[in-house]
């Protein structure tokens, strides 16, 4: 199923196109409110899906509204963070099994390596709807591709490690 390599690949990937978005709206005098609604979602339930993982409660909500400080901050915290969880894991611990409850309180059981793979998936997903608020507020989104950071070499391989540069 996921390699974890390959999930840590992708997580590099998205630790760089989350820090190209946040940078396109910060630079931006008064970003649309929906792109930043999104982007905080993105923060929200990305440490949800952590505190999923580890079977501890989440220090913020699936829809927070966050201060440009605390969103740079818990931004950067949730890379480290997920950076953290990918580097202490093993191949079979991507079998592992999490219970937890939706935010509808259901009950329901997802793997590791499903959660992770999800929490990708999920972000790419946002991140075009806040390319669309950009530009329908007449900004230009940021180019965050992954075969244009492969090829422009902001995700790179070296030595098997995938870094951002």
């Amino acid at each position: 199923m996921e390699s974890l390599a390959h999930l840590r690949h992708l997580f590099a990937f998205e630790a760089w196109a989350q820090g190209e978005v946040l940078a396109s709206l910060r630079a931006l005098s008064a970003p649309p409110e929906r792109a930043l609604h999104l982007f905080d979602h993105l923060v929200g339930t990305g440490f949800l899906w952590l505190s999923r993982i580890r079977a501890e409660a989440s220090p913020l909500g699936v829809w927070p509204t966050l201060s440009d400080a605390t969103r740079r901050s818990r931004a950067a915290g949730l890379t480290r963070e997920w950076a953290g969880l990918l580097a202490g894991l093993a191949p079979e611990d991507l079998a592992r099994v999490v219970d937890y409850r939706n935010s509808k309180g259901e009950p329901w059981k997802s793997t590791v390596g499903a959660i992770l793979t999800h929490v990708i998936l999920h972000a790419s997903y946002h991140r075009g709807q806040i390319a669309s608020a950009l530009r329908k507020a007449g900004h230009a989104p940021p180019y965050v591709d992954y075969i244009h950071a492969v090829r422009s070499g902001a995700l790179a391989l070296q030595d098997g490690q995938e870094r951002v540069r």
